[in-house]
């Protein structure tokens, strides 16, 4: 569906879960199903303070919004938000947030997990690790299992 890309925002702020449901359902009986996403900040045994995120202003929000348009062609979504946010993020905050819409519920999750899986190894976001002893650990490189998820929509 063409205008079913809702929403896509590049944010320090938190988000609420829940408005961003209301947003893409309320009033609508067009949506027979609403998959969310929420990724959050994990603690790393307890050695982790937070995760620095950082990205490309401008090419990030460009490159998430046509991964974005890709998932609306491929599943007929009524409405697609997505929430990504950058800077430091401490253990057990919220990190991104995927909400896909549509009438039915196995293109709501296909949309949603699809997105997912391109935003984890195609979006231009770069991690570091900030220690609990106060030291900067590396950057994260990206997880080979990663890819290997996002072969399945080839």
């Amino acid at each position: 569906m063409a205008n079913a890309v809702s929403n896509v925002r590049i944010q320090a702020e938190d988000f609420d879960v829940n408005t961003e449901i209301s947003a893409l359902s309320d009033g609508r009986n067009d949506v027979g199903a609403v998959v969310t996403f929420s990724g959050l900040c994990r603690d790393e045994g307890g050695t982790l303070a937070a995760l620095e995120l950082e990205h490309y202003p401008g090419m990030a929000e460009a490159e998430i919004l046509r991964i974005a348009e890709q998932a609306c062609a491929r599943w007929p979504l009524t409405g697609l938000r997505v929430i990504h946010r950058y800077g430091k993020i401490a253990p057990g905050e919220n990190i991104v947030l995927v909400v896909a819409a549509s009438p039915h519920r196995q293109a709501a999750f296909d949309g949603a997990s699809y997105l997912m899986d391109y935003l984890k190894t195609r979006a231009p976001f770069w991690k570091k690790e900030h220690l609990i002893d106060g030291s900067s650990g590396e950057w994260v490189s990206a997880k080979d299992a990663d890819d290997e998820a996002l072969k399945r929509w080839e």
